[in-house]
């Protein structure tokens, strides 16, 4: 049984993990609002309002780090870039700096990145070696990763997930992209031909719990199913799934004009493979996208 401190604890995934892994291990989520998060998660949990409030992290086996402002929830204006950098790095230090001062530090630091680490790659396949292109999202994950990598690492474990677009039912991207296709208005978006890399939630959870338990893993770990598909054959799947047409195509000029920069996330893609997870023995449970999405609906 791990001693777990966790950041972003309410969110898609650290809720999921938390529910699936309680009876496993003890959890101390950082919060600021503790009566909203123990609505989520309940009284099986310690809270923390703060990074600073917790003393030392002497007692904690693992720090799993996952918070940040939602990446695509809003236009990328400069106060959003900032607001979406500022929520990653300045928590990412926090955790870092307390976990370099302690006597006894935790054994493994887990902490997020994303697969926007490697910019638009067009159609080649992408695994965690792959030189980046460099953009706002690359950026953004390369100084993520960088800060997280300044932890003494002679005494902790760090692995930075760089994750693909989560698929569940309880929310995220998935809700945002079903939606056309429930009103009967669903179809590909801009080319078609950018690659999305997904990986369904269940995957997801069971990575990290994989990643945290696995002495010998360390590093960057693409989090992503290791079949990435075409915007074109994802809309045609999500149709077929929610048995709706899949009728229509939104061309690339107006997902920039409703989306503005952040668009580039949907209009280009990665076609990004879990190299590293696979090789270290990780067995997915949903490795196409038709099994995630008869698994999701």
């Amino acid at each position: 049984m791990l001693n777990i401190l966790m950041t972003g604890g309410t969110g898609l995934i650290g809720s999921e993990f938390i529910r699936q892994f309680s009876h496993e291990h003890t959890f101390t989520v950082v919060s600021r609002n503790i009566s909203k998060a123990k609505e989520l998660l309940g009284n099986g949990v310690e809270y923390v309002e703060s990074v600073a409030a917790v003393q030392n992290f002497d007692t904690f086996d693992a720090v799993i780090n996952l918070a940040g402002e939602p990446i695509a929830d809003k236009r990328w204006t400069d106060t959003q870039k900032k607001k979406i950098c500022d929520s990653r790095w300045n928590i990412t230090a926090e955790l870092v700096s307390k976990i370099n001062d302690s006597t006894s530090p935790p054994e493994v630091f887990i902490s997020g990145s994303a697969i926007g680490f490697y910019g638009n790659q067009g159609d080649r396949v992408v695994s965690e070696d792959t030189p980046p292109h460099n953009e706002f999202t690359h950026e953004l994950c390369a100084k993520w990763e960088a800060i997280a990598n300044s932890v003494v690492q002679e005494n902790t474990r760090v692995v930075t997930l760089r994750t693909g677009v989560v698929l569940t039912e309880k929310g995220g991207a998935l809700d945002k992209m079903a939606l056309p296709f429930k009103l009967g208005t669903g179809g590909t978006l801009g080319s078609g031909k950018q690659y999305l890399a997904w990986i369904h939630l269940q995957d997801m959870v069971q990575g990290i719990s994989f990643l945290l338990n696995n002495s010998s893993c360390r590093g960057a770990f693409n989090l992503a199913a290791p079949v990435p598909v075409t915007n074109k054959e994802f809309s045609k799947s999500l149709a077929k799934a929610l048995k709706r047409p899949c009728l229509f195509n939104v061309p690339s000029f107006v997902m920039k004009i409703a989306m503005g920069e952040s668009s580039t996330m949907i209009l280009e893609g990665q076609r990004v493979i879990p190299e590293k997870l696979v090789a270290a023995g990780y067995k997915f449970t949903f490795p196409s996208l038709t099994e995630a999405l008869s698994d999701i609906y």
